[in-house]
């Protein structure tokens, strides 16, 4: 299966986002991608005034790529979008999948909050806006095993060890818009960390550049495989990359070291 992750500068005007979106989907498309993975918030990121509206599942962002994903005839993971929350001062960080006739095949809810002080460097409370989701989900893409996260996720191991042990996931996406501070430090190092110690592709689609004042996405949107090795990777600035998932080398690497078969905790 091939696999594109593709990297946006999402602002503040959602119709400007999702057009900018269909776009690069269509030309990852055009090199043969069967799946595409869509950054964190590629629906609006900018200042939370202007946030539009959230909607529901069914709502303007998500028939917008089930449209696209039909159009196309690939599977899309829609990156995630601000889905209606529990209440009216809270949202949820939504990840939807369509396959490749437009159904939802499954969507996400974010489980971990960026909730970090760091005195003037960093103020970010996502937990003010967002209630956090309480379901692992993998999603199964002919065949294809594919654990959903977003962002923050990605430091905490626990929750993609569970993804591929109790879900049999072959392959973790990651939809991120992950901050230049830490993006340029710890970003690579724990996606690879993530596919070695699960010996899972790992598949991450980041926002890149300014989107606010005092907001910056780090991108190097990358395909990771079982081995930690990265296949591909966009450069800065929008764009995208695709890369095969050869399962076969996932099985063999399985077999020859077999980390995951030997757990005792």
């Amino acid at each position: 299966m091939r696999v594109a992750v593709c990297q946006l500068n999402a602002r503040d005007d959602r119709k400007a986002n999702l057009a900018a979106a269909a776009v690069l989907v269509e030309r990852a498309a055009a090199a043969g991608a069967d799946l595409a993975v869509l950054p964190e918030y590629v629906d609006y990121l900018g200042p939370a005034a202007g946030l539009p509206e959230p909607e529901p599942v069914d709502g303007e962002v998500g028939l917008f790529f089930a449209d696209l994903a039909r159009r196309l005839g690939i599977w899309l993971v829609a990156g995630s979008f601000h889905e209606a929350g529990p209440d009216p001062e809270h949202t949820w960080n939504t990840s939807l999948v369509f396959d490749r006739s437009g159904a939802l095949a499954a969507s996400y809810r974010k489980i971990h909050l960026y909730d970090v002080e760091i005195p003037g460097r960093v103020s970010y409370l996502e937990s003010a806006t967002v209630a956090p989701g309480d379901q692992p989900v993998v999603v199964d893409v002919e065949g294809l095993r594919v654990g959903l996260s977003i962002c923050y996720d990605l430091r905490f191991p626990e929750l993609y060890r569970q993804l591929a042990t109790e879900g049999g996931a072959h392959l973790l996406v990651v939809p991120a818009a992950f901050m230049l501070h830490t993006g340029r430090d710890h970003w690579e190092v724990l996606l690879r960390a993530r596919a070695i110690e699960n010996q899972c592709f790992v598949a991450a689609a980041g926002q890149t550049g300014d989107h606010e004042p005092g907001r910056t996405c780090f991108g190097r949107s990358m395909v990771i495989d079982p081995w930690g090795m990265v296949l591909s990777q966009v450069p800065d600035g929008p764009g995208f990359a695709v890369a095969d998932l050869d399962l076969v080398r996932l099985r063999t690497i399985r077999a020859e070291l077999p980390s995951l078969a030997n757990r005792r905790l």
